[in-house]
């Protein structure tokens, strides 16, 4: 697929998306949901990948919001099958096999925050702003915004997130769990990208395996939780990563895992 709203940048073994819309502060109409969904199954399978950071073009804005100017002029009907296409992708990338970043370098406002919700890690700068601003548009969060924020957040804080359409700066953002960092913005991409390093030279069954027993053991009640991780416990000591891992602790030196 030719991608004319996002690029991809390689580095070893991970993947840096960027929306490449600045002009409109690389806000999200239905063509960047569709290269964000085709993106998305390229990486998945491709397995010299094992980390993605996802950033916006620009100084100004991570992902601005959905674009109003594409908004406006849709039906309801067509409204819903935007939300549920946005929703989708937004899954895609959350339960992707491997971990993701979101690098929020500006703006992360609607569905910009919701993008990063959906990402496993959230790293903003000093210069992020953060906010569901959807009620004062008269709109509600339609990209998973209403269910993910009530998981990061406790609900009571989450509703007054949706409810005033506050924005917050990257310190707040922070103090709420909503990010898990904040770094100077020029030190921002390399940050994540040293994160991004270290998990990629990790166990890439075990980092996956890791992913797939949060991501669903969020959805159950605890004793649940528990037998799927034990399950998942069993199924690594299959793996290469586990010879190799515990391997190279006995040996005393540093392990060389592969894609196996």
């Amino acid at each position: 697929m030719v991608y004319e709203n996002i690029l991809l940048e390689r580095e070893e073994n991970i993947a840096v998306i960027t929306i490449n819309r600045p002009k409109v502060l690389n806000a999200l109409n239905a063509e960047v949901l569709k290269e964000l969904d085709a993106m998305f199954d390229e990486l998945e399978n491709d397995d010299q990948v094992r980390a993605v950071i996802i950033t916006g073009s620009g100084d100004k804005a991570f992902v601005a919001g959905a674009d109003i100017a594409f908004m406006s002029k849709l039906a309801p009907m067509e409204a819903v099958k935007f939300a549920r296409i946005g929703q989708k992708v937004f899954s895609k990338i959350e339960n992707l096999s491997k971990p993701v970043i979101a690098a929020i370098n500006g703006f992360a406002l609607g569905g910009g925050n919701e993008l990063a919700m959906a990402c496993d890690i959230r790293v903003a700068s000093e210069k992020a702003r953060i906010g569901q601003p959807e009620v004062q548009l008269g709109l509600i969060a339609g990209f998973g915004g209403t269910q993910r924020l009530t998981r990061l957040v406790n609900p009571g804080l989450a509703k007054e997130i949706l409810y005033t359409a506050d924005q917050y700066d990257a310190q707040s953002a922070c103090k709420m769990g909503l990010v898990n960092h904040v770094v100077p913005s020029e030190e921002l991409l390399n940050f994540c990208k040293a994160m991004a390093k270290r998990i990629a030279s990790r166990g890439p069954v075990a980092v996956k395996l890791t992913k797939e027993a949060i991501n669903t053991g969020l959805e159950m009640d605890l004793e649940k939780s528990f037998a799927v991780e034990a399950d998942l416990f069993g199924l690594v000591f299959t793996t290469e990563d586990r010879k190799e891992g515990m391997g190279a602790f006995l040996e005393k030196r540093k392990p060389s895992f592969n894609n196996k």
